[in-house]
């Protein structure tokens, strides 16, 4: 746990927690959550369930029950028997509104008052990105609602309300590279003067996760925003590209057929991939789940052949219009021509994962032909560097939404040490300040 000069644990809260891929990367840095604020229902209960994981871990004869739940062998209701009330009550399930912020404050000052709590050192998190999403406007058209009058354009309002309500020394605040033009640049626009306005020196630079480590090109906007007078700054992030292929993130997970799940390794632990072992995304304890394939149809699969066989060997994206006409079923083949996307295997980063995944897995097809498949859930959350501990709640639908839209954990957690490391910096010249000045003040 990362604590200042006083002993204090240095605090966070998590706004849009989602399911917790950006507060996992902050945990795992050392810093204590406050409180995670999440209005979907399942994603709120995949927060409970890390929270458990991470006291589970802390107190380790518990983990066996943190096991036997992951394995279906308890109720989620036993499995809560073994936690104390305080671990789930930072996860607030609540809709981010006019209407329910003082609500919100309300819990959150609770919190902080009996846990002794003084300080929120960093906020964290960023609004649901559908609204700013490149790919979500182009198909905006098709909507009842169209994207400009989205309610969720405006949500960055309560982000500031936030900033200007618990003040911490920094906030990172994380969207999709179209929060720059939606509305004509307006949102962007409005963002930054509202976050200026409650007290904050802002910089803002894209970031591309591949950049961090994880091997997945994903792209996004991180801002990161300092209170006036203090000496923070942007942190320059050392470029963390890696060797491995992507096939080594998967290699050690069972080979699956189509409709199959399999929740038991069949590769073990020490012969996973340094990748995997080196960033722990699997351990020698850790327990399959969310090993589930589609059951695809046969014209499908006839698809994903050929966009595998064209992948693999040339490295070519099968079109769309490509298609024999017995394959096709859209009539629109001018855009979204490559709706059928391999997963690049033999590279060292895959295309983003999105929470499209809910919908069809055509956009991820897996790159071993002998499966010719869309990758399962715990494949999808491989890529997005989230631990085999990690549970995620509710239907596979649901599950595919939260992992398609968190923050890869490895990129969080390195932007978490950053800030981090800069903390540490200004608590140590603040301690020699004040040293040199209770000296002078001794002399004088």
């Amino acid at each position: 746990m990362f604590v200042d000069e006083s002993g204090s644990t240095v605090n966070f809260i998590d706004l849009f927690a989602g399911a917790g891929g950006l507060s996992e990367g902050f945990i795992q840095a050392g810093f204590n959550p406050i409180a995670h604020i999440e209005m979907n229902a399942m994603a709120a209960a995949t927060l409970e369930t890390r929270a458990a994981y991470h006291y589970m871990k802390k107190h380790k004869p518990l983990m066996r029950w943190y096991y036997e739940y992951e394995r279906g062998n308890i109720t989620r209701e036993k499995l809560f028997q073994y936690i104390p009330d305080e671990v789930t009550k930072t996860i607030i399930n609540a809709e981010m509104s006019p209407e329910n912020i003082a609500g919100i404050f309300r819990q959150i000052d609770d919190i902080m008052q009996e846990d002794n709590v003084k300080k929120v050192n960093v906020i964290v998190g960023g609004p649901p990105c559908q609204a700013y999403s490149l790919v979500g406007r182009a198909q905006s058209s098709h909507m009842l609602v169209p994207m400009s009058d989205d309610p969720r354009n405006e949500l960055y309002k309560m982000y500031a309300r936030f900033l200007k309500k618990y003040q911490p020394d920094i906030f990172v605040f994380e969207n999709v590279e179209g929060l720059k033009t939606a509305r004509k640049g307006a949102s962007f626009k409005n963002l930054q003067a509202q976050l200026r306005r409650v007290g904050y020196v802002i910089e803002c630079h894209e970031q591309n996760a591949v950049d961090f480590g994880v091997l997945q090109n994903r792209k996004r906007l991180i801002i990161i925003g300092w209170r006036k007078g203090t000496n923070y700054h942007y942190p320059v992030f050392e470029k963390l590209q890696s060797k491995a292929l992507v096939n080594d993130l998967l290699s050690d997970l069972p080979v699956l057929e189509r409709g199959e799940q399999e929740f038991t390794y069949r590769v073990p632990c020490a012969q996973a991939s340094r990748y995997v072992k080196d960033n722990q995304l699997r351990t020698r304890n850790d327990v399959l789940t969310h090993h589930v394939a589609r059951n695809n149809t046969p014209r499908d699969v006839e698809i994903y052949r050929r966009a595998i066989e064209a992948w693999n060997n040339n490295h070519r994206r099968l079109k769309y219009s490509e298609l024999p006409d017995e394959l096709k079923t859209h009539r629109n083949q001018t855009s979204f021509i490559d709706r059928f996307k391999v997963v690049e295997g033999d590279c060292t980063s895959c295309h983003t994962v999105l929470a499209h995944l809910s919908k069809d897995g055509h956009y991820f097809i897996h790159p071993d032909i002998n499966q010719c498949r869309s990758i399962s859930g715990r494949e999808a959350a491989r890529l997005q560097t989230s631990p085999h501990s990690y549970y995620f709640e509710g239907n596979r639908t649901s599950q595919y939404v939260q992992i398609g839209n968190a923050v890869p954990p490895i990129m969080a957690r390195r932007i978490a040490e950053a800030i981090r490391k800069m903390i540490e910096t200004q608590k140590a010249e603040a301690s020699v300040t004040k040293d040199m000045q209770s000296k002078n003040s001794i002399i004088a």
